[in-house]
């Protein structure tokens, strides 16, 4: 056994309605790379988010290599790499680097050339990267800035007891460049620091990881040493045991028309896709990160470059045009909401009306105000925007779960022909995630074809009538009836191959 480096135990964590940890205890030890494993809403985020001082466990401890509190400096040996790395794209690698730096006196002053310039090159050579690092890190691979992310990390480092964090960090990475990065953590843990990799790609797990801890619905299920865990076990120990299977929705009539009509889309992450939507059918997409299933909602609004063809009735819409999409009567609830559901400046009547404002105007072509405030009070009031009357607030004001309930309350107001929505439920307590599925519900059984692209399975299995699994920007397999259920789901979603020997035995099939 190797130095402890870092000992949680005991953590719980509880949120309104939710119990995000149960009494989960991690441990990592010098030159020991442990894999953070878990379907979402396994409690991998809420521990990470506690051991960076960003969440207060209600209970347990923490012992640090610094010996203080997680998240007090960076003298609790603690080093976090995020998915988004938290570069600055058009700085260099050297500037981004000095960023991280104490320079006392010096602060106001231009950094001092040279001696930067050798130190950054240093670092990144520790990882066996020799890149130019003067020039804009936007300009560099994926993997490359990914090293200087870690570079930074690691600049300052007076000794090796840390213990660095790494969030997804092949998720935009192609094969060659993933085999550099894991050469890059072996050097890390090498020189005698721990790693903690969080991820969903379970072929790197086993390849990386000499220990594997397993979260499953806030608990800790399996705390596993290389040798005792391959793909197939993580798999079931992710998924838990096989539940009875689940029919969503089965009141609903989703035998109407085809409504949507996916014919070759094609993005960045998707791959020639074709996929049909009924009216009345409620159809979700899922897949891990870059799977393409983040991009779907986007490509089929039109606010994303893609080609091929999205068919809305029939008709086909105008790629790269929002505006037709709409015309076409698509409506399009982003996974951000703040940022591309909503103005958070303009109040929730302005918001909810945004998308429709010509029945609006009076005789001398200008918004009635009075108009205006009587039809969004009505629509607020029918899907049960809380508080009552709150049409003046503005939008930032409202809990996530009431301005979720805006954005899609202004696409019912189009009554539209094609709802599309992307984690419809992210970041909405419990209490709204029903009133939300329950309005998606309505929507289709209004007559329109809906599609939810989500991470949550279970969400997406209580709410679908099929359920599409993406991997690589391919359909892997569809699920529907009987063979809906979260495990199928989830196995697929970690592993497309995790059902074929079922499927040839009479199991779920391909829809």
């Amino acid at each position: 056994m190797g130095k402890v480096l870092l000992e949680a135990s005991g953590i719980s964590k509880a949120f309104p309605g939710v119990k995000a940890l149960d009494e989960v205890s991690l441990q990592v030890e010098s030159g020991q790379i442990v894999a953070l494993v878990g379907h979402n809403g396994s409690g991998k985020s809420t521990l990470v988010k506690i051991l960076a001082g960003v969440y207060q466990a209600d209970a347990g401890v923490i012992t640090t290599p610094g010996g203080g509190e997680p998240g007090a400096g960076k003298h609790d040996g603690l080093h976090f790499i995020h998915q988004d790395l938290g570069l600055i794209p058009m700085l260099t690698a050297v500037e981004n680097i000095d960023l991280s730096r104490q320079h006392g006196r010096r602060s106001l002053l231009p950094f001092k050339s040279r001696r930067e310039q050798a130190r950054a090159r240093e670092l990144v050579a520790q990882f066996g990267a020799h890149f130019n690092v003067n020039i804009p890190v936007v300009a560099l691979s994926p993997a490359e800035r990914t090293i200087v992310a870690i570079a930074r990390a690691l600049d300052g480092w007076t000794s090796h007891d840390n213990v660095l964090v790494l969030d997804e960090p092949t998720a935009a990475l192609q094969e060659e460049e993933v085999r550099k990065l894991f050469a890059a953590v072996r050097r890390v843990v090498a020189a005698g620091a721990g790693v903690i990799v969080i991820s969903h790609r379970l072929d790197e797990v086993v390849e990386l990881a000499d220990r594997v801890v397993v979260l499953r619905d806030g608990r800790l299920v399996a705390d596993q040493t290389r040798g005792n865990f391959d793909k197939k076990t993580l798999v079931q120990l992710i998924a838990g045991v096989e539940e009875s299977p689940e029919v969503a929705l089965a009141a609903h009539n989703s035998g109407g028309d085809v409504m949507l009509s996916l014919r070759g889309l094609s993005c960045a992450e998707i791959k020639g896709l074709d996929l049909e939507v009924r009216a009345g059918e409620i159809v979700g997409v899922t897949g891990l990160l870059g799977s393409g299933m983040e991009q779907i909602g986007g490509a089929v609004f039109g606010s994303i470059p893609s080609t091929g063809e999205v068919l809305v009735g029939g008709v086909p819409v105008k790629r790269g045009a929002p505006k037709a999409a709409v015309s076409a009567g698509v409506g399009f609830v982003p996974s951000d909401r703040r940022r591309f559901g909503s103005v958070i400046t303009m109040n929730a009547r302005e918001n909810l009306t945004l998308p429709q404002l010509r029945p609006l105007r009076n005789a001398l072509g200008s918004i009635s105000i009075s108009r205006e405030r009587d039809e969004s009070t009505e629509w607020m009031n029918r899907v049960d925007v809380k508080p009552r009357g709150s049409g003046e607030r503005t939008f930032s004001l409202f809990s996530g779960g009431n301005q979720q309930k805006v954005i899609i309350a202004k696409w019912m107001r189009n009554r539209p022909r094609v709802l599309v929505l992307e984690e419809p439920t992210q970041g909405v307590d419990v209490g709204a995630q029903s009133s939300i599925h329950a309005l998606i519900a309505r929507v289709a059984s209004e007559g329109a074809a809906v599609l939810v692209s989500s991470s949550d399975t279970k969400e997406l299995v209580s709410l679908c009538h099929r359920v599409v699994v993406l991997h690589d920007g391919v359909i892997a397999r569809t699920f529907e009836g009987v063979d809906l259920t979260e495990s199928n789901v989830l196995k697929t979603t970690l592993d497309p191959m995790a059902l074929a020997d079922s499927s040839m035995n009479g199991g779920p099939s391909n829809g």
